[in-house]
């Protein structure tokens, strides 16, 4: 029992209570000295240390007081949320399950058990506890909101939705009831709603960037380009040091070809992923001009971030046994399996594989049903098909793990849709990034990375944290059942009667001033030309129009397609004399599209794989000559091309007749050179070797 004055006690807590924690923190100190059986006194002193962040001392001083009052259950909560920001969990999760054991009805003991269970990733766990702290507590608004927010980690959205709506009710307007519903919202692909939740938050809260943020992400989602970029400059205003803000506010900019500022905002994210500051995408960051070891880095934080939200659930895991079948058991996760360039790439390819029966193969999608013929014809390779589109990041992969898979390729990466939360629950014994995330993953979750020795030389291998598996051929497999129509006339494509056509149909976010202005040059070195690029959003078009007009090049030279059916799409290239590659991050499925259509692809191979997939298709195709070696060779070489109409449709020719001979768009050796190095890992694997690269 407390022997110190309850004055003091009460001007204690009154101190903590306005936020004079140093003050409380110092008068508590001389409490204990005066006093040194009063628990209380020692419990006080720990809340004042907890706020100033001293932690260790906090948990002393906690510590003190649970031995002078063990069957207090003040203290155990204290020490559990001490021992939670500490990091703790086990010892967290003990001092709250003594106080539950003492008040197992109290609702402060059950929200705090509740939070353990969470850190711990017992999220059942966690549920059971907030439910049974709002029964004890229905006005209790943490609880609820905590509710929601595990109902959401369980992947009921819906559910979660319930709770957040009735923390609001309770204290209508309070900015964390709307936080959380936002989220629920979000998670049912509910944006609008969402984005609603979210802006009565920052009404209600004016000061706090997270709302603005999750406004912009909304925006984002619902291609309210402008209005994301906005959102989340408002957020970076209130908090200069929101690195995930900064990121997408540099992506969005780059979409919007609004290059104000991009210098000066692309060398502050570059020295962030220098601090490995948490929070930013490494998809975005492919755009910047960094080099790979700065990708490296950025991925390598991003999945440290994942490996904390997962959590202690990877270490519960029971570790899957494959079944050893004559035949491999392959597992392709993907978002993209639609009408999608992901399902353009891959579906020829799967229909190859299949037909090798050397492989079950299990797909999972994880979007929604498209009701796409592609989607069809996808789903008809699998042996297996598991829609995952209701599915979190654990419940996919308690599905994996139930198929006892030999190989779980991702096609994703940190792509949008992607579930690396999926994947860092180990739910198969080798994982394997490929295709759609050109780049290193930074992942110990991830064993392999398959790729060719032109978009990753064996140099670069020190960039990626996965072992590298070199495919014999271009590591970009594509759809070799399509057909090129035949176009509408010039006109109607917008394009001039006559004058030579460079093409860039790259996404808008690729084309930046120094690729622009790459192309700019080609056109000032030959008159008459144009520059084909595909149309963007809100006002970009107008923003390079005005930008060639400051660079000396017509407004009137850059002609803008919009975006059409693959079909119609693939015929325009008919009228394309070449396709100018951007940099850092190039053409991809653009390119392939391009050289399927006839359109030949000049690059500039780089240092990063996001640079360098135009040049293995060009290399595997046999026309090395149009990877140039800088941008000099670049403008040289098009410049050439520009004045010489016989070496255009020579070069043409030559790309028409490799299309059939190189070998590039040749699915069936594709498979089975990928199922040759599939095996190659498996063996590995079950010889109890470790992953090797892979030549």
């Amino acid at each position: 029992m407390s022997n110190a004055p309850p004055s003091d006690l009460d001007r204690l807590a009154a101190r903590i209570g306005e936020g004079r924690t140093d003050l409380a923190a110092s008068e508590a100190a001389a409490l204990r000295l005066r006093f040194p059986r009063d628990a209380e006194a020692a419990r006080l002193h720990g809340i004042a240390l907890f706020q100033l962040g001293r932690l260790d001392d906090a948990v002393a001083a906690l510590d003190a007081a649970r031995r002078l009052a063990p069957a207090s259950t003040d203290v155990l909560c204290n020490l559990g949320s001490v021992q939670l920001a500490r990091g703790r969990v086990g010892d967290a999760l003990r001092a709250l399950e003594a106080a539950h054991r003492l008040a197992p009805r109290h609702p402060a003991v059950l929200n705090g058990l509740g939070n353990a269970r969470r850190a711990a990733g017992d999220d059942a766990g966690a549920r059971a506890a907030y439910a049974a702290a709002t029964t004890a507590q229905p006005d209790h608004l943490g609880a609820w909101c905590n509710l929601a927010a595990a109902e959401l980690a369980l992947g009921d959205a819906a559910a979660a939705e319930r709770a957040a709506r009735q923390a609001a009710a309770l204290v209508p307007g309070h900015p964390e009831p709307l936080f959380v519903l936002g989220h629920a919202l979000a998670a049912q692909h509910r944006h609008a709603d969402a984005a609603a939740a979210y802006a009565a938050g920052e009404r209600s809260a004016p000061r706090d960037p997270r709302f603005p943020y999750q406004c912009g992400l909304m925006a984002e989602e619902r291609r309210q380009l402008a209005a994301a970029a906005a959102a989340h400059a408002r957020a970076l205003a209130l908090d200069p040091g929101f690195d995930a803000a900064l990121g997408q506010l540099v992506f969005l900019r780059r979409q919007l070809c609004d290059w104000t500022d991009l210098d000066r905002l692309s060398r502050e994210l570059r020295a962030r992923v220098a601090q490995s500051r948490p929070g930013l995408s490494p998809f975005a960051f492919l755009a910047e001009p960094a080099g790979p070891e700065e990708q490296l880095r950025c991925a390598t934080t991003h999945a440290r971030t994942i490996a904390a939200r997962v959590g202690d659930a990877r270490a519960q895991r029971t570790p899957p046994v494959p079944r050893g079948d004559a035949r491999l058991r392959v597992g392709f996760v993907a978002a993209g399996f639609g009408n999608h360039p992901t399902a353009l790439l891959v579906v020829a390819f799967l229909e190859a594989l299949r037909a090798l029966d050397g492989a079950s193969i299990h797909l999972y999608s994880t979007a929604p049903d498209d009701g796409s013929a592609m989607l069809a014809r996808v789903r008809a390779t699998a042996h297996a098909w598991t829609d995952a589109s209701a599915m979190n990041a654990a419940r996919l992969a308690d599905a994996i793990g139930a198929e006892a898979l030999d190989v779980l390729v991702d096609l994703d990466g940190y792509c949008a849709g992607a579930m690396p939360e999926a994947f860092a629950r180990r739910p198969a014994p080798l994982q394997v990034n490929w295709l759609a995330y050109p780049g290193t993953l930074g992942a110990p979750w991830m064993d392999y990375v398959i790729a060719d020795p032109v978009v990753l030389p064996a140099a670069s291998r020190a960039h990626f944290s996965e072992q590298v598996a070199w495919l014999p051929r271009c590591f970009q497999p594509s759809d070799t059942t399509r057909t090129v129509g035949m176009p509408p006339g010039r006109a109607e494509c917008g394009l001039p009667a006559d004058g030579v056509v460079y093409a860039c149909l790259n996404n808008s976010y690729k084309v930046n001033p120094a690729s622009f202005e790459r192309m700019l040059a080609v056109l000032r070195a030959v008159p008459g030309s144009v520059l084909w690029l595909l149309s963007a959003a809100e006002g970009a078009d107008l923003r390079l129009r005005a930008e060639a007009e400051r660079r000396g090049v017509a407004a009137s030279r850059l002609v803008f397609a919009p975006k059409l059916p693959q079909a119609d799409y693939l015929a325009r290239y008919r009228h394309a004399d070449l396709f100018l590659d951007c940099a850092p991050y190039g053409a991809h499925t653009t390119a392939s599209d391009a050289i399927w259509a006839g359109c030949p692809v000049l690059t500039v191979p780089g240092a990063t794989f996001a640079s360098r997939v135009a040049a293995s298709l060009n290399h595997h195709l046999g026309l090395p000559e149009l990877n140039a070696r800088d941008d000099a060779g670049f403008v040289a070489l098009a410049t050439r091309l520009g004045h010489d109409a016989a070496g255009r449709a020579a070069l043409r020719a030559r790309v028409e007749a490799a299309r059939a001979s190189s070998g590039l768009f040749d699915m069936d050796g594709y498979a089975r050179d990928f199922l040759a190095l599939l095996q190659r890992m498996v063996a590995r694997q079950r010889a109890g070797l470790p992953p090797a690269a892979l030549e």
